[in-house]
């Protein structure tokens, strides 16, 4: 701990962090500014602007600038040369970049810096994308010497507002494809973790990126981000974040029709059947939700447990989940690490409370993580809930903390229709060791993404995103680039 301590205190030591607007560091235009603070202990770790309106119409006006002048001539060898380029910058930055993570939103270094492989491969898995952008030539039976063709071209402009709970992935994510397709970039982090954005603009400057190709605003989403949305030069919309959010999103898009691609929220079933491999499904059925303190969308809450098997498992999931080290983030031994903030710390024991009023048993955790050495920082103890009902808040709604509810099911038509019964659509989890109930599983869960024995897999070749309220759109795989073109078709006549 002592080590990243004292790195720590050499990243950030409470100053002014401009933000970045074609290829300037700047202050907001208001000179309003954010405290960013460290979620395990309350410090100040750095102040940043809060930019509003003002700053995104500069930003926007940056990013078309750059689209249409200098960006526009960049074969698709050279984004591919430039996009490499920033993977050995993001290689060489890469502990700080993590340890950024911990610091302003908590996640324990250990998961951030065993992400490497998940970003370093997305950056060159866009990169290879870059020059396999193509069109079609078409027959057509339209009467005389025709011929026509398709090109795939940019969106334009895109506006992405990404959460708190993963600045490096989540960063990433919105801008390669981006910059792989030719598009320009006006990126909203959230107000409560811009610091880890920042440094990544500093990354991509470095490796060459013309001015004005991504600029990033930092403010808060109902000033910057709605702005954003709204804003009638901005192409497309990408965001990830609540329903709620993306729901006011969407609305906003629709001044100018732009495109709009939402992941939202979840409340995900994990399925256990009754010949699941216990040993191995307990372990990876309790991260599926105490991962970065339950603070992800795809967290599988609803634990559906087969009858036969529901004691001994909900009981094993409630020993691991005791055994967790909760701590500071910086500590390579912990496990837990802090929630955001003291709102959402508010909220999640609201929860738990609500849990325990609604007749549900606790049986591991169910309180603030109160020690000394947590003094000033919002913990909350891992928490499994037995004795739970569909009708519950804990089961019905999205927690986004260290919160599972553990319920029996009896049949597998049963269990399908449960876990159905959401207006949520991301994720899934299933374990079996029988494969044909593990197929018909997974054809029958209404989630963008089903896991059979293991959860949390994503790869940058494979798309991910939601249905129903959970979203649409793809992030991931050649399915992510189509969110960033657009297809002309070419006629000519040539007789």
């Amino acid at each position: 701990m002592e080590d990243w301590s004292a790195r720590a205190s050499e990243l950030y030591d409470g100053g002014f962090r401009p933000m970045f607007i074609d290829g300037d560091w700047c202050a907001a235009r208001s000179g309003a500014v954010i405290d960013a603070r460290n979620p395990a202990d309350g410090s100040l770790l750095a102040t940043v602007p809060k930019g509003d309106s003002a700053d995104i119409d500069r930003a926007v006006a940056a990013a078309r600038k750059a689209f249409e002048g200098p960006w526009s001539k960049f074969t698709p060898f050279e984004r591919q040369a430039l996009l490499l380029r920033i993977a050995e910058g993001f290689e060489a930055e890469w502990e700080s970049l993590c340890l950024s993570d911990t610091l302003d939103m908590g996640m324990p270094i250990q998961r951030t810096l065993a992400n490497s492989r998940r970003v370093l491969g997305m950056l060159r898995f866009y990169a290879g994308q870059a020059v396999m952008i193509h069109g079609n030539t078409i027959p057509n039976s339209f009467p005389g010497e025709i011929y026509s063709s398709t090109v795939r071209e940019p969106v334009g402009v895109v506006g992405a507002i990404i959460p708190w709970n993963a600045p490096i992935a989540g960063s990433v994510w919105k801008i390669a494809p981006a910059l792989a397709t030719g598009c320009t970039v006006v990126l909203k982090p959230s107000e409560e973790a811009s610091l880890t954005v920042l440094m990544i603009a500093r990354i991509m400057q470095n490796a060459g990126l013309p001015d004005g190709v991504l600029n990033i605003v930092t403010g808060h989403g109902s000033d910057a981000g709605a702005a954003l949305a709204a804003h009638p030069d901005v192409d497309k919309i990408v965001f990830t974040g609540s329903t709620a959010t993306g729901q006011a999103i969407a609305r906003a898009a629709t001044g100018n029709l732009k495109k709009v691609s939402l992941e939202l929220g979840g409340k995900s079933p994990v399925i256990v059947c009754k010949d699941a491999d216990i040993d191995k499904a307990v372990p990876v059925a309790a991260m599926a939700v105490f991962a970065n303190s339950g603070q992800i969308c795809i967290a599988g809450s609803r634990l559906f447990v087969a009858r036969e098997i529901h004691d001994e498992f909900v009981r094993r999931v409630a020993e691991f989940a005791s055994n967790l080290k909760i701590g500071h983030g910086i500590a390579t031994d912990t496990d837990i690490g802090p929630i955001i903030t003291a709102r959402q710390a508010e909220r999640i024991a609201g929860f738990l409370a609500a849990g325990a009023d609604e007749g549900a048993e606790v049986l591991a955790g169910g309180n603030r993580a109160d020690r000394p050495d947590l003094a000033g920082g919002h913990f909350i103890q891992p928490t499994v809930f037995g004795g739970v009902t569909d009708q519950m808040s804990i089961a019905r709604e999205e927690i986004f903390g260290p919160v599972i509810s553990a319920l029996p099911f009896d049949t597998i038509d049963e269990v399908v229709a449960r876990a159905n019964a959401t207006p949520y659509g991301l994720a899934a989890g299933v374990f079996s060791t029988n494969l044909g109930t593990a197929h018909k599983l997974a054809h029958r869960i209404k989630a963008g993404s089903v896991w059979v024995n293991m959860y949390h897999a994503i790869d940058p070749a494979v798309p991910f995103g939601g249905v129903k309220m959970s979203g649409y759109g793809r992030e991931g795989g050649t399915e992510h680039m189509e969110e960033y073109l657009d297809t002309k078709a070419i006629w000519i006549n040539t007789d």
